[in-house]
């Protein structure tokens, strides 16, 4: 589903960001992206939604390769791929129901069909009916689940997500990582980068560390460990 065969990442003023990294993520599969600020967590996010090109090296995304892509296609790219943000980037001049069905009326739904998605996809982060409210009333929890709900209106087979619990306590976070499980049990493969060690150890999932743009770890959390 995901592949990066020795990718690397210089932005303009010499800075490298990722040095040769090799990585599979398979389809419907769940996994942790972790390191300290400025390892490169980000930065090869941005490289698989095509906000950044690689420098050196391969990106192959559900058959795709990126290096190949022609610019007329990386909207169709990217509606493939929902991502979910720390600090929401929600429109607080528009409802709940405006800010999830934006995605949607992008591409060219007809509106019979962007209700009904909208409201399933509410329905699935518990938040149907708050759907006419904006979403400037509602919790910090609240928030992130509305923008999860517009990270999976377009039923996308990949779903990111950068540090999507990094402004939560640990109850909220728990649960906000339950529905990523949920949509990954579904066969959405989700690819999280956070920095909480602590949570990334309770979900058991495969962990990919980066340190200083290099992938150095890969595997299953280590109890105790410093990820």
């Amino acid at each position: 589903m995901i592949s990066f065969s020795q990718v690397c990442k210089r932005y303009a003023e010499g800075r490298e960001a990722l040095s040769g990294v090799n990585l599979e993520i398979g389809e419907a599969e769940m996994v942790f992206l972790a390191g300290h600020s400025g390892a490169g967590k980000s930065t090869l996010l941005k490289l698989i939604m095509q906000i950044e090109k690689v420098s050196s090296g391969q990106i192959v995304i559900g058959g795709r390769n990126l290096n190949r892509l022609r610019r007329r296609h990386i909207p169709y790219h990217r509606r493939q791929i929902g991502v979910v943000f720390q600090n929401h980037q929600l429109l607080f001049d528009r409802s709940v129901f405006e800010n999830v069905a934006l995605p949607l009326q992008i591409a060219g739904f007809d509106s019979r069909e962007v209700k009904r998605r909208v409201q399933a996809a509410l329905d699935k982060v518990g938040l149907l009916d708050r759907e006419r409210q904006n979403p400037i009333v509602l919790s910090g929890g609240e928030q992130q689940r509305v923008g999860i709900a517009r990270a999976v209106v377009n039923k996308p087979p990949i779903l990111l997500a950068d540090e999507p619990t990094g402004n939560l306590d640990p109850k909220l976070s728990a649960e906000i990582m339950h529905l990523f499980e949920q949509f990954n049990e579904v066969g959405v493969t989700v690819l999280i980068a956070s920095h909480d060690h602590d949570l990334i150890r309770q979900m058991g999932k495969r962990v990919l560390v980066l340190e200083n743009g290099q992938l150095v770890f890969d595997g299953l959390p280590r109890g105790g460990a410093d990820e």
